[in-house]
């Protein structure tokens, strides 16, 4: 039993391999982190991180690459996130995980929808899908270019096939469709025929979403974020209705995402 819990609820120290500019206020660290958490973390699970001396905080995983790098994308919005922007080459960080629920990966005909930093385990569930030859479709909103993450790193993925397609969208108009990326999946739920939609962001636009995927009856996954300390479902900082977000989600379908629908936030 302790093999299976202590590798995931003590922190490693790991080291940073790199850091990249994603989007104003945004970067993707790429840690050189434990063989566990490489092999057991799914898209929409989330990491517990260490900063030495300043505080832990959760982070959703954005990739791993072979079995010793994971990749988490941070915006900056506060004493952590600064402290973690501000880490160069061979800076340490503790890591302890996965934790959470995961997407489930299916559907063959798959839409995903993005807002801002929602977009990370988006793109962790994005490659796993594109190893299983899905066909998606995605569309990654913001409030202008310079707000934009991983955009390249989706056009990238999805641009190699004729079946999938990266739609970037901008409140402000500077990059790809002027408009919200809500409205842009309303129409593209109401002329495709999708099996299966996957979405992160803001809770306004998770709460339109799930409406429009209702409407047509297709099954909708959705992540969650909200304010965590803990991470294993002890401090119950995360409640949404009767739910926790750590243990409970981040990733919810189903009877529970019908659940805990009415509390989500409203523009």
């Amino acid at each position: 039993m302790a093999s299976t819990i202590l590798p995931r609820n003590r922190p490693v120290i790991c080291r940073v391999k790199s850091t990249q500019e994603e989007a104003e206020g945004i970067k993707t660290i790429r840690i050189e982190s434990s063989s566990y958490i490489c092999r057991n973390a799914q898209p929409g699970q989330f990491l517990m991180i260490w900063i030495p001396g300043i505080d832990e905080v959760p982070m959703s995983v954005s990739n791993i690459e072979g079995e010793d790098e994971v990749w988490i994308t941070v915006k900056n919005v506060g004493e952590a996130t600064s402290a973690i922007h501000k880490i160069t080459h061979h800076g340490l960080l503790g890591l302890r995980g996965p934790y959470g629920t995961s997407f489930a990966g299916q559907g063959r005909n798959v839409l995903i929808v993005a807002g801002g930093i929602g977009a990370a385990p988006l793109l962790f569930l994005t490659k796993r899908l594109m190893d299983r030859n899905r066909r998606i479709t995605a569309v990654l909103g913001a409030r202008s270019a310079e707000k934009l993450a991983l955009h390249r790193n989706f056009e990238e993925l999805l641009g190699g096939s004729k079946n999938c397609n990266a739609i970037l969208a901008t409140d402000d108009g500077s990059s790809g469709i002027k408009g919200c990326a809500s409205d842009i999946a309303r129409d593209l739920i109401k002329k495709e025929d999708f099996d299966r939609i996957y979405t992160c962001g803001p809770e306004p636009m998770i709460q339109k979403i799930v409406t429009y995927a209702h409407r047509k009856a297709v099954e909708v996954e959705a992540s969650l974020e909200r304010y965590m300390r803990c991470g294993i479902g002890l401090c119950g900082s995360c409640y949404i209705g009767t739910c926790l977000v750590c243990k409970d989600g981040p990733v919810f379908a189903g009877g529970k995402l019908k659940q805990i629908a009415k509390y989500l936030k409203r523009e």
